[in-house]
């Protein structure tokens, strides 16, 4: 059987809440709770659910923890929690890596600088360069650059960043995602696509000469696009991938489209690893009204890429 590791983040957070919600559904696989048990068996209480059929892998926490408070005593258990699921995917042992949402700020207050999931995994595997990318609402919206400021942007999208992105966002969709031709739409940076270079010259200097360079090894790529029309329903049709060029330009989108059942997926590393599209929610921790909706997402995700790779 597929064996899915899902790491409980923050421990204030709605993290542990919604791992408890994996053991009321059915999943085609077996799923791994990596957490601090005791903490899971409070938050159950809390909740009025039990810790029946829910397979736990005990990390300790590092302090205490009460929920919806953060603690930066719990910083690297965090943390724990990633490099166990990373080492299980990089043995064998687990199939692929599942992520409930953690909080940056707590990490950083702690002294250790971390910008995200992505970016630290992509660290601890020696992998170069990494794609974000959500998906939800039968979107599936990469990103060019992250966590930048915007006036950093386009000085951060080069023609080789630009080109390494788009080929793995196509290969991955190809051997995760099983396109045998994906067709992706690529946003311009500017207003309108830079209308001709009136509002701005990255689309004529970068984005044109890389997708024109691609397409001669046979990639379907359809742009650039002004972002503001490329998420209308005509324009999407057919297409397997969307590539903005910035944070907010696409995932603005796809969280209005599929807030509750989006997921991220972590392109180009050498390990399946996909998670929720929120964060940690303090202020719903041990309420019982977090979703688990994204999470379960990511985990029917995560298992169908597994069999894809397998």
């Amino acid at each position: 059987m597929t064996v899915i590791a899902v790491t409980s983040g923050e421990p204030a957070g709605i993290g542990p809440d919604i791992c408890l919600a994996l053991a009321a559904k059915a999943f085609p696989a077996r799923l791994v709770v990596l957490g601090d048990r005791g903490l899971l068996a409070e938050r159950a209480a809390a909740l009025g659910v039990t810790l029946d059929g829910l397979d736990i892998r005990h990390v300790p926490l590092r302090g205490p923890c009460v929920a919806g408070r953060l603690d930066v005593a719990n910083a690297r258990y965090v943390l724990e929690l990633l490099d166990v699921a990373l080492a299980g995917c990089q043995s064998g042992e687990f199939a692929a890596m599942v992520t409930a949402p953690l909080h940056k700020g707590v990490i950083n207050d702690a002294g250790i600088a971390f910008t995200g999931h992505t970016e630290y995994l992509a660290g601890k595997t020696d992998t170069r360069r990494v794609v974000m990318m959500l998906a939800g609402a039968g979107l599936r919206v990469a990103l060019a650059t992250t966590h930048l400021p915007l006036k950093d942007v386009a000085a951060a999208i080069t023609p080789a960043e630009l080109e390494t992105t788009l080929r793995i966002l196509h290969a991955d969709l190809r051997a995760k995602f099983g396109f045998a031709r994906p067709r992706i739409l690529v946003a311009g940076l500017n207003p309108h696509a830079g209308e001709g270079g009136h509002m701005g010259r990255e689309e004529i200097d970068v984005i044109v000469p890389v997708l024109e360079k691609l397409r001669r090894e046979d990639m379907e790529l359809v742009g650039p696009l002004p972002a503001d029309t490329l998420f209308t329903k005509n324009v999407l049709a057919g297409s397997h991938a969307q590539l903005a060029m910035y944070h907010d330009q696409g995932l603005a989108v796809l969280k209005y489209a599929a807030f509750d059942e989006g997921i991220n997926v972590t392109l180009g590393l050498p390990i399946i690893r996909t998670s929720v599209d929120h964060g940690t929610a303090l202020d719903l921790a041990g309420s019982g009204r977090a979703s688990p909706s994204s999470l379960f997402a990511a985990v029917e995700a995560a298992i169908d890429m597994a069999r894809r790779s397998a």
